[in-house]
């Protein structure tokens, strides 16, 4: 959500805040289509035009400015696309400024543009990186020539009384007029950066952080000043914090409020990546960054800086390199050995992640990922296959580090940690393994001198421990650790910025819970007909959810029920694996027969499961005959699916029925981990039944770690 004075204003806002890497309707250097190509547009590129903007698609706005340029009337464009001529006039209006603009384009270093027009230029939403690309100047330079000229935002309120009295809390925004009406105080302050808008791959839980960081300053006397865009959210309310600024969370628009409020320092590690990305740049402009400094930011992020530290710790990392073109990820890829996990720098989510297995797909990607980080190299790890991941979370003062929790993932490696299952505390890693974990989180967190939070990220294969990556900020499982163990891990992250002492806050040992906790994320999938429900690397889920129980099956049968899935005591499981699973299928299928289940396989699992005794009705492909998988599910006579995926271009069949048992609410599984872990859940079911618990009832029975735990 945006604000602004007029249409044209908060639309430009509008796409500044939604994170596609814009920084407004077009003239920014980021049009797929260039100025050259739109002058003499040949028909094809004219019913592509004309196509996107009919079609409703999420590109479509920057469509209408294509065909507003190669010379398509309002009229026109209405008639495609039905939006009200007055908005298109609007986006007419801002593409004629662009050409105003052009004509004082720099050419020895210098900005002529009249003050005017640059004034006219901001009141209509355009951003400084706009301006200066139309200037073919910088934008730190653009942003020094209009400061110089008195030309700076002033803040206007929304009155959240809506005039019937005085309104203690409203909320602002920016424009350019003349009368600031900000309602700053000289009281010692601090800016929260928030999350940003919320979407598939960008969570809840860096808001859940955020909030408890302004609950942290209000606990210490210190204002908090909210900067935050998305009005879905708790940091958003009225009440969450001192002052709210909905603003987008550029680094214009951040330090147009910091130049306002003038605050102590900024936090910027518990709204997720969307806030880290601004540490550098914010430092870099004198701002003072709480926490973690962003030099050990930037060792983190920069993928030479990392290996070289893990170098030094003596820590495992799988080969890996980076490149900025195909030629030099086809050299890292074939020097290190196919599958790689292919992904940009500084992206949340794993968005444009993909585990690559040969040449032909590794270009496509490559091409992908550079689209979401142009100004960062591409980063290529060695996919470590059939590996467990673990995530650590931490919290350190400088001098006291703190483990939060070290969770299991129940689904193998390859698959994004926010759509993972997690379990707390680990449930089939051996003691060895969890020590070597901790001493090596540890290690990084005294090295990187973490002040607030940090996440690792690790691989478990052969008995090894591997980095894959470590983030010194929130992490999405924040709010999860915190349930569990019973400690506001946000709350007391903030107040370490501030300078408090993890011992003078109560919190010096990690607490191992005698309770399970499983993390169980939930899926979109029922509000996208026909989508592939399989998970990879790039994440998918919208939401979780959290069981809570004495052992490991009653916990994850929990979060099963409670993400949706509703699974059965009885009846029929349909079976379906890769033959790299077939093995491993075998003893899950026994559990089954033996529960009292029927099962039915497609033929090669089929033949896999007889051949070990197992009874099992065979059913034909789906276009070899019927009935078939589809029919019995549509007539409600499969109760669970297993299935995973083949490889990695996933067969017609298997997408139809991933496909299938959305429409038709049948709970499955994807992956032999899962399937191990449901088949436990459902003997639970079958066997006992779930008690009810408070979490305050679980929080008392919490035992601290022994010595051999002992923090640092």
């Amino acid at each position: 959500m945006s604000i602004g004075r007029n249409f044209k204003e908060a639309l430009q806002k509008g796409i500044r805040s939604i994170e596609i890497g814009r920084f407004g309707f077009g003239a920014d250097g980021k049009d797929k289509i260039t100025d050259e190509e739109l002058k003499n547009p040949n028909p094809g590129l004219i019913k592509l035009i004309k196509d996107k903007i009919r079609i409703p698609n999420d590109e479509r706005m920057f469509y209408i400015r294509y065909g507003l340029k190669i010379g398509l009337l309002v009229e026109e464009i209405y008639r495609l696309s039905k939006i009200d001529r007055g908005f298109i006039e609007n986006m007419k209006e801002l593409i004629k400024l662009e050409e105003k603009i052009k004509r004082y384009k720099d050419k020895d270093d210098k900005i002529r543009i009249p003050c005017e027009l640059l004034l006219e230029t901001e009141k209509d939403g355009f951003s400084d990186r706009q301006i200066a690309y139309l200037l073919n100047t910088s934008e730190e330079k653009n942003r020094q020539f209009r400061k110089k000229y008195g030309i700076k935002p002033v803040y206007k309120p929304v009155d959240t009384c809506a005039g019937e009295f005085y309104a203690e809390r409203p909320y602002f925004y920016s424009t350019y007029e003349t009368l600031q009406e900000a309602r700053t105080s000289k009281n010692k302050k601090v800016v929260i950066l928030g999350a940003g808008p919320n979407r598939i791959g960008q969570g809840i839980e860096f808001d859940y952080c955020c909030c408890h960081a302004a609950y942290a300053l209000r606990e210490e006397g210190i204002e908090s000043i909210m900067i935050n865009c998305n009005p879905e959210t708790v940091s958003t309310d009225y009440d969450t914090s001192d002052r709210l600024y909905f603003e987008p969370l550029t680094l214009e628009d951040v330090l147009n409020v910091l130049e306002v409020e003038k605050p102590i320092g900024v936090i910027v590690q518990l709204g997720g990546q969307t806030p880290i990305n601004l540490a550098i740049p914010l430092k870099k402009a004198g701002v003072n960054i709480l926490g973690t400094s962003a030099d050990s930011i930037d060792i983190a992020e920069d993928r030479k800086r990392f290996k070289q530290m893990l170098n030094k710790l003596k820590l495992l990392q799988p080969p890996n390199g980076t490149a900025f073109i195909f030629e030099e990820a086809k050299e890292v890829a074939s020097k290190i050995g196919y599958p790689v996990l292919v992904r940009p720098s500084y992206v949340l989510g794993g968005r444009a992640m993909e585990i690559v297995y040969d040449e032909e797909t590794l270009k496509k990607f490559i091409k992908e990922a550079k689209e979401f980080s142009a100004e960062h190299p591409i980063l290529i790890d060695k996919f470590l296959e059939d590996a467990i991941e673990v995530d650590v979370d931490l919290i350190g003062d400088g001098q006291t580090f703190v483990i939060g929790g070290i969770m299991e993932h129940i689904e193998e490696a390859g698959i994004h940690s926010g759509d993972s299952a997690m379990v707390l505390p680990a449930y089939s890693l051996s003691n060895d393994i969890l020590n070597n974990i901790r001493q090596a989180t540890y290690k990084m967190a005294e090295e990187l001198n973490i002040i607030g939070l940090m996440n690792v990220q690790y691989a478990v294969k052969n008995g090894e421990v591997y980095v894959l990556e470590v983030n010194p900020r929130a992490s999405r499982t924040v709010p999860f650790v915190s349930k569990a163990i019973g400690v506001p891990l946000a709350k007391l992250a903030a107040k370490v910025m501030l300078g408090k002492k993890l011992k003078d806050l109560g919190f010096t040992k990690e607490i191992i819970p005698r309770h399970t906790s499983v993390k169980e994320s939930v899926f979109p999938f029922n509000r996208f007909p026909g989508v592939d429900i399989i998970l990879g690397p790039e994440m998918k889920s919208t939401g979780e959810v959290m069981g809570i129980d004495k052992d490991f099956g009653r916990a994850y049968i929990k979060s099963q029920i409670a993400a949706g899935q509703n699974l059965p005591k009885k009846g029929n499981v349909f079976i379906s694996v890769a033959d790299k699973d077939k093995k491993e299928i075998v003893p899950i299928a026994k559990k089954l027969i033996d529960l009292g289940f029927n099962l039915y396989a497609t033929v090669g699992t089929a033949n896999v499961l007889e051949s070990n005794d197992i009874p099992v009705r065979i059913l034909p492909k789906i276009a070899e005959g019927r009935p078939n998988i589809l029919d019995l599910m549509k007539d409600g006579k499969i109760h669970l699916v297993i299935n995973t995926p083949s490889g990695r271009i996933p067969r017609e069949d298997e997408i139809k029925i991933r496909s299938q048992v959305i429409l038709y609410n049948v709970p499955y599984t994807t992956t032999i981990a899962g399937a191990k872990a449901t088949v436990s859940g459902i003997e639970v079911l079958i066997k006992k039944d779930l008690g009810v618990e408070s979490l305050q009832g679980y929080h008392k029975n919490i035992r601290y770690g022994k010595n051999k735990h002992k923090n640092r």
